[in-house]
Formats: structure tokens, sequence, C-alpha cells
């Protein structure tokens, strides 16, 4: 399986570093060209609006959505998150996303940058062990689509979410030594959905 990194903005290293630890070689999708030979695909966190921006300069913006719907897997961490949802609150005015994920997020839901906090947290992936989660300037989800199944909260919030071929999460797994979430996305989500495609 070839795993891209969306490298237009935010913490590419830290993702390419963590699915390294997993096993994978991932490489860096800053060109359409680099985008036509990836099977799944990691949004990393950053800011949301630049990111899709900058998609739509190097035209990637309408390739990687037109993969997504045609159910290339996905995992968003943090911008991540808003840019895999199908609505936003509290969005910025022509805010974009690539969508797919039928979820409604808010940006910032957890406040600015100075509230930014890491918890030790559930996540539904069958292990009884916490998982530690980084909030940073943080979305969380309030609408939670069919289809959509919440693998995570943080005080009635859900903050991780997948549907078939996608996952999401409010926080950021690879500002951590643990890659539960990377495995969870190559093992649980991208190899069955690549297995459906095949």
């Amino acid at each position: 399986m070839k795993v891209g990194v969306l490298a237009l903005q935010g913490d590419v290293r830290e993702h390419i570093s963590a699915l390294i630890a997993c096993g994978v070689h991932p490489t860096t999708i800053r060109r359409t060209a680099e985008l036509d030979h990836i099977d799944a695909l990691v949004i990393p966190g950053g800011e949301s609006t630049t990111i899709a921006q900058l998609a739509e300069i190097f035209g990637l913006f309408a390739p990687i959505k037109q993969r997504i719907a045609a159910g290339m897997p996905v995992y968003g961490s943090c911008a991540g998150m808003i840019l895999l949802a199908n609505e936003i609150t509290e969005a910025k005015d022509d805010q974009k996303t690539f969508g797919g994920l039928d979820i409604t997020v808010k940006r910032n839901a957890f406040g600015r940058q100075v509230d930014s906090f890491e918890s030790d947290i559930s996540f539904d992936d069958g292990s009884t062990d916490l998982i530690r989660a980084v909030f940073i300037r943080a979305p969380w989800v309030e609408r939670v689509g069919k289809g959509v199944r919440v693998l995570a909260r943080v005080d009635d919030h859900a903050v991780a979410v997948r549907s078939t071929h996608l996952l999401a999460t409010s926080f950021h797994p690879e500002l951590t030594a643990d890659h539960r979430i990377h495995r969870y996305f190559i093992d649980e989500v991208a190899k069955p959905a690549l297995q459906k495609v095949q």
C-alpha cells in the first residue's frame, strides 16, 4: 500500500515519522502526478483554510475531492478533520473542504492556542489502554451522520470518527510516541477499503 502525506502546510514531518514507525514508507504529495501514484492519503494538522487554498493553487483540490468521493482511504488530524467534513459551523467566508465525511465540525471548538491541552482518552479500537491526545486549537464534531462511527469523546464531544474509508481525529497523535491511530488507519480503515475496491 502506497500512502501519501499532503505536504502543503502543517505537521507533515511528524506524520511521516509515525507512518514509518508503522512500517509504511510514505511519500509527500504536492502535485497531482504524485497523487496519482498513492492508494491512501494523510491530511495533517495545520491551518485548514491555508491547506485548502494551497491545494487550489497547486491544482490538487479537485483531484483530492474526486479521489475521496471514489473511495480513497484518507486520515485527517485536526485541520484534516475539518477538511474531510461535509459541513463546518463558524466557517470562514468561502471556506472549502474536500468533504466525504458526513459530519458537522466546529472550528477551534476547544478554544484558542492558549487553551491547548493534553488528555488520556479511550479510543474504540478494541484496546482498553488509554491514548494520549494532544489538542491544539482543535475542532470537535457537532453532528454525526449516517454511516459515521464515533471512536473517541472528550466531555461528550466526538473527537475521533470514521466511515468506511475515512478516519478523522480532532487531536494530533503524530505529536506523541503512540502510533495506534496511524496503525488503526492502515490496518482497519485503509486495507479493508482497498480490498473492497480491488
